[in-house]
């Protein structure tokens, strides 16, 4: 591993940054910062929210490790900035971040791929049949901004009433809206890493979905890894989830979101391309399972880079 060290050089933990996540990015970026010093790469910090791009290069800087959600660096244009730079970078390239980052985009693509996924409909800041938009949806929704992560704007709703205050909640944060029928069920992750799935893993919470505080401050939800299916269903759960990925462009690592309903069936819910990456976080609970250590996925992320090749 020594050798292989030695070859990446000096690498910018780029985290922190201006999106609604930065404060998971900040404890993402720490940990993973701390990993490569603790394997001895020569990793420096850098946050985009402080700091020029231009100093990339002052400081010496031949790859960058992208711990970055959300806006700004989760959706393409960081990779593009950096690619422009000619420095390599780890994840998706620019479109399969574009297109991830995208909820509804993500959708349409795996309509077009006959992927399984929820019904939905694309809301705007003009439209007004909420009763009608619930009824054609099934009675209960999901309401999500387009291009926000972390469960950020979003919220359930089953009446009228609800969703009209759901989607002028989510308007704060976007132009466009996805309503999505909800699906009563249990929800999934599956990591991808570098062209291989990793074991599954279950989120479960009493609150009413997996939402922010479910996510990074409630105790009482629960991860199971692998997660209890059967042979057949994980094998079909990732199967669905490597389509997925690849299905929006996505490259190097990420996480494919899934529910399976009360009737065995799975339904995608979006691909992330910068998940968290905290000691606790989904990836490193699935690297685990699958005999790797934080350390060993850190590495392994950092090894297969885009844009500057």
């Amino acid at each position: 591993m020594s050798s292989q060290v030695n070859a990446l050089a000096k690498v910018a933990v780029m985290f922190g940054g201006v999106s609604a996540e930065r404060e998971v990015s900040l404890r993402s970026g720490n940990a993973v910062l701390k990993a490569l010093l603790d394997a001895g790469v020569d990793a420096v910090a850098f946050d985009p929210q402080t700091q020029s791009l231009a100093e990339l290069g002052n400081m010496g800087a031949q790859r960058v490790f992208i711990v970055l959600h959300g806006r700004g660096g989760e959706d393409g244009t960081m990779q593009g900035a950096l690619q422009q730079l000619g420095l390599p970078y780890t994840g998706s390239g620019v479109l399969g971040s574009a297109l991830a980052m995208d909820k509804i985009r993500c959708k349409w693509l795996f309509q077009a791929q006959q992927l399984p996924t929820a019904p939905f409909a694309v809301v705007h800041s003009n439209d007004t049949d909420f009763a009608g938009l619930l009824a054609t949806l099934g009675g209960k929704v999901m309401v999500k901004p387009a291009n926000e992560g972390s469960s950020i704007g979003m919220s359930a709703a089953s009446t009228a009433a609800e969703l009209e205050q759901a989607i002028r909640a989510a308007l704060k944060y976007d132009s466009e809206i996805l309503v999505e029928r909800w699906i009563d069920g249990r929800e999934f992750t599956v990591a991808i890493l570098n062209g291989q799935v990793l074991p599954v893993v279950e989120m479960r919470t009493p609150r009413a979905f997996y939402d922010y505080e479910a996510k990074y401050q409630a105790s009482s939800t629960e991860y199971l890894c692998p997660a209890p299916l059967s042979a057949e269903q994980t094998a079909a759960m990732q199967d669905t989830a490597l389509k997925a990925f690849n299905a929006v462009g996505a490259s190097g690592w990420g996480r494919v979101d899934i529910m399976l309903d009360q009737s065995g069936q799975h339904f995608l819910l979006e691909v992330n391309t910068v998940p968290g990456m905290t000691e606790k976080s989904l990836v490193p609970m699935a690297a685990k399972a699958a005999g790797m250590s934080f350390g060993q996925l850190v590495l392994a992320i950092l090894t297969q880079t885009e844009g500057g090749n």
